[in-house]
């Protein structure tokens, strides 16, 4: 099984980029954002902490977003075999991919203590990272591009801002997990000023030379 990791700052297109390579490769989306969001959408109590800490901006605790990420992980490992008397229909009704041989993960890790958890949860499973791709976007692109989306979104967490220190903390956060996933020899990067299917077409090069797909 291939496991990818999408990394880049806020606004460089990784959820995007995620979920066209998900569809490509026919891989399981795992996306922490998302996750975070429709606990909020519910009110879960889980939602309902993490609310209050993504509105200011800061980042979710390890506590919260690594029991989202152990429960989608731990659900891959246990669907049905290929050879399984299972319709596919039924098992995509239940929002399980049909071929789970494989899965994308963005929006974690975000540090290299979640990086060193993401390792932890996937040896468990006797599984292993295979790939970091690092989508690097010019600052002042990636404010564009967020103001961008805060227009049509009207996310809460898209204002000014909220905008400027999500990437002060992604500076001072998560940039060293670059360095963390660059020392394992894991990681590759791609540039992503251009279109979204521009930037595809570079990743999707990068991870089928790297892996030989």
């Amino acid at each position: 099984m291939i496991n990818i990791v999408i990394f880049g700052a806020p606004g460089a297109g990784k959820g995007t980029q995620a979920q066209l390579l998900a569809e490509k490769y026919d891989f399981l989306h795992i996306s922490t954002g998302e996750m975070l969001r429709q606990e909020v959408a519910l009110g879960t109590p889980l939602g309902q902490r993490a609310k209050a800490i993504m509105d200011r901006g800061d980042l979710v605790g390890d506590d919260i977003v690594a029991g989202l990420l152990a429960r989608a992980i731990s659900l891959r490992s246990t669907l049905p075999s290929p050879d399984a008397d299972l319709d596919p229909i039924d098992i995509e009704r239940k929002g399980m991919p049909h071929r789970p041989e494989g899965c994308i993960i963005d929006g974690y890790p975000r540090t290299v203590q979640q990086a060193q958890t993401l390792e932890f949860l996937f040896r468990k499973l006797d599984r292993k990272i295979d790939c970091v791709v690092a989508i690097d976007v010019p600052r002042d692109e990636l404010v564009r591009r967020i103001h961008e989306r805060a227009a049509i979104s009207n996310r809460s967490d898209d204002n000014e801002d909220v905008i400027r220190h999500r990437i002060e903390e992604y500076d001072l956060k998560t940039q060293p997990v670059l360095d963390y996933y660059r020392v394992s020899g894991l990681l590759v990067s791609v540039d992503g000023s251009g279109e979204i299917a521009e930037t595809n077409t570079r990743i999707v090069n990068l991870i089928n030379r790297r892996l030989g797909l």
